[in-house]
């Protein structure tokens, strides 16, 4: 069955987002990678229906049609090109920011964030799964036949963070140094002998049963990975 006709499971609500669960480890990806606190608020950002009901049941919140609009995107890595696409924005209002914020370094009111992401060591592919639907790119290379994955962001700090999760997942993720980008942000792609067949097998591995994932971007993952490889991988849900 593919991404699209398969009915997604709907998490379940998280009483405390500050523990340490796959759904709150996603959740804080998500929020870190494309989204923002303010002094009572957090603010999450996703372009895929998907994982905004997802956000939104974690967070025992729900959507409506307000929620949802088309945004103009500058593409990451080129000013020039301007995509318009989906964005779902959910907003919890409260003290939960500040206590992000202390808890997990996260920036607050533009303030530097130092990204402290222990808590979720044991939920490590929920986390860079979280960042990379919020923060990175996945394509297929057409000269060279081979899947590029990158992240990009306006904070450095936050894409170091990305690489040392990346240095201790198992498989072990080798990455290539930060860039700057044309707009002034950074990135960094996967390095040209890691393994992306064995990464989107790990960042998704049991995300039909969770509910915690965007169906377009673990689809473009999944169908670049056998365009390279020349053979199925899978749903890249078990």
């Amino acid at each position: 069955m593919s991404d699209a006709n398969r009915q997604s499971t709907t998490p379940d609500p998280v009483e405390d987002l500050l523990t340490s669960t796959p759904a709150t480890a996603y959740f804080w990806g998500r929020v870190a990678g494309d989204g923002e606190l303010t002094q009572d608020c957090v603010t999450v950002r996703t372009a895929d229906e998907t994982s905004a009901d997802a956000l939104a049941a974690i967070a025992g919140a729900g959507r409506t049609d307000h929620d949802h609009r088309i945004a103009a995107r500058e593409s990451s890595h080129d000013a020039s090109i301007v995509r318009f696409e989906d964005e779902y924005k959910l907003q919890v209002f409260g003290m939960l920011a500040d206590r992000a914020s202390a808890a997990l370094g996260l920036p607050i009111d533009g303030q530097p964030g130092g990204y402290r992401f222990d808590t979720f060591s044991e939920y490590r592919p929920q986390l860079v799964r979280g960042l990379l639907e919020a923060c990175g790119t996945v394509c297929f290379r057409e000269s060279s036949g081979s899947v590029g994955v990158s992240f990009v962001h306006d904070d450095e700090a936050l894409l170091r963070t990305v690489q040392s999760l990346l240095d201790a997942a198992d498989p072990h993720v080798p990455a290539d140094d930060l860039s700057e980008t044309s707009s002034g942000g950074y990135w960094f792609g996967l390095g040209d002998d890691a393994d992306t067949a064995a990464f989107a097998r790990w960042v998704y591995a049991g995300s039909d049963g969770s509910g915690l994932y965007s169906t377009e971007r673990r689809q473009k993952l999944r169908r670049s990975v056998e365009r390279a490889t020349g053979s199925e991988v899978g749903e890249l849900s078990r």
